[in-house]
């Protein structure tokens, strides 16, 4: 039987594009041929990126279309990349998707989209293709989207997607409370770029209708809430990468792996390990609070700074910091993330609570000290502080500062809560027992590529 062709569209984002191509191995590896279709601009920067040429991309082919922005805008900026690629992409696919399909083998059945990317949906019907909806964050992320005409209705928020309300609120029980200032649609960075993405957003909740299924990266037992008011939502997570960590999963940055040789000389449970995602900036106050705070802790500390992390920071003061700390400080500019937090020697995760980094820390068991930046991570902070209770807030001052006493008080408080440690560990064996041969995860899994398969 000929395999199942599948054309995979995320949001060009790198925690966007990580969670599908963890799906595409999964599928390659049940007999389905991915077509994977990243922007022009991230394209590139993934092939550079690649380790071994891309040798471990088996049944993964790698295309690329315009995103509508020139090359040298800011495709940092969400309002911006939004109205771009509306706009471009959707003939793009088109074009893609016919020119596949009049060579006559291999036809392109099905698509699965980033529900941020919901304009394929109807690309997609009008070329016969079937429709799998994919959602990347939380799924408690997506109810309250979903939720936006009740939110409405009942005067939390204006037309516009703007709070009506000074308030914290929480759409059902073991779901996150959350301020009505940090809805995702309006916590973007330029608040300019709202009217944008609170139409992507609404314009998306429609689109979901055309799809067959909407399956998530998050599995039932963390999110029981969303998904008692939400039952047709499939999730299939915590999607993971191969045992072997050798698969590509589309980083836009190359990985630095010599920090894991640096792991294997640190004590077991000592290091602290930092990461902010792809798109978080730090003051060059904050930068050296926090480098000053990770040093008074007295622990070993992994910390990832991307190239453009901070701005106005001097490079002496850096090769100084370095060389004053060089016995316990580890800087790279991108981490092999999944196998740092597998490592023994890491403690604790100081984190963006972005959602790939959430589930991450989750499965290998480790407490969180949330520092969240946009979008969903407020969501995600309010998860771990507030349901599931295993992490701790790091709170800034008056001058909205993290200052270095906080961080070193925060990490040792974390660190010697017995209560925190057993709710990271019933977590974690909560992940792996939906992953396990007969768990939620594993069926819905099952369900799904099932469902693919039909003619």
């Amino acid at each position: 039987m000929a395999s199942t062709h599948v054309v995979i569209v995320p949001f060009p984002c790198q925690g966007h594009v990580i969670p599908l191509m963890e799906l595409s191995h999964s599928l390659v590896e049940h007999g389905f041929k991915v077509t994977f279709v990243n922007t022009e601009f991230n394209h590139l920067r993934v092939l550079q990126a690649l380790p071994n040429k891309g040798s471990n991309l088996k049944g993964i082919n790698l295309v690329s279309i315009p995103d509508g922005l020139r090359p040298g805008e800011d495709r940092n900026d969400l309002g911006l990349l939004a109205e771009g690629f509306t706009k471009v992409m959707p003939g793009h696919l088109e074009d893609l998707i016919r020119e596949n399909n009049e060579k006559g083998e291999d036809k392109i059945k099905w698509l699965i989209a980033d529900q941020n990317m919901g304009w394929s949906f109807p690309v997609a019907k009008k070329m016969g293709v079937r429709i799998a909806c994919f959602w990347p964050a939380s799924t408690a992320c997506l109810t309250i989207m979903m939720l936006i005409p009740k939110l409405i209705e009942d005067g939390v928020l204006d037309e516009k997607g703007w709070p009506k309300r000074d308030e914290i609120f929480q759409i059902a029980p073991k779901m996150p409370p959350i301020h009505t200032s940090q809805l995702s649609w309006n916590e973007i960075g330029d608040p300019r770029g709202q009217p944008t993405i609170f139409k992507l957003v609404t314009d998306n909740n429609k689109y979901l209708e055309l799809a067959e299924v909407t399956v998530c990266n998050s599995f039932y037992e963390i999110e029981s809430g969303a998904y008692t008011l939400f039952p047709n939502l499939l999730p299939i997570g915590p999607l993971l990468p191969d045992s072997k960590f050798e698969k590509s999963l589309g980083l836009f940055w190359p990985e630095d792996s010599t920090c894991m040789n640096w792991l294997d000389e640190q004590p077991q449970k000592s290091v602290i390990y930092v990461a902010f995602g792809s798109f978080t900036i730090f003051s060059e106050v904050q930068f050296k609070e926090l480098a000053h705070g990770l040093v008074l802790t007295g622990r070993p500390f992994l910390w990832v700074v991307r190239p453009d992390f901070t701005t106005g920071l001097s490079k002496e003061w850096v090769d100084e910091f370095l060389e004053t700390n060089k016995e316990k400080c580890r800087i790279v500019s991108w981490a092999p993330q999944q196998q740092v937090l597998a490592h023994g020697s890491v403690a604790c995760f100081m984190s963006h609570c972005g959602w790939n980094s959430t589930l991450e820390g989750v499965r290998n068991g480790l407490p969180f000290l949330c520092w969240p930046y946009f979008t969903d991570q407020f969501i995600n902070q309010s998860y771990i502080c507030n349901v599931w209770r295993n992490g701790l807030k790091m709170e800034a001052d008056e001058s909205g500062i993290v200052s270095r006493e906080r961080v070193r008080d925060r990490v040792k408080e974390l660190l010697a809560s017995e209560e925190i440690a057993t709710r990271v560990q019933e977590l974690k064996e909560s992940a792996g027992r939906s992953l396990s041969i007969g768990g939620t995860t594993y069926q819905n899994f099952k369900r799904f590529v099932n469902l693919m398969m039909k003619e």
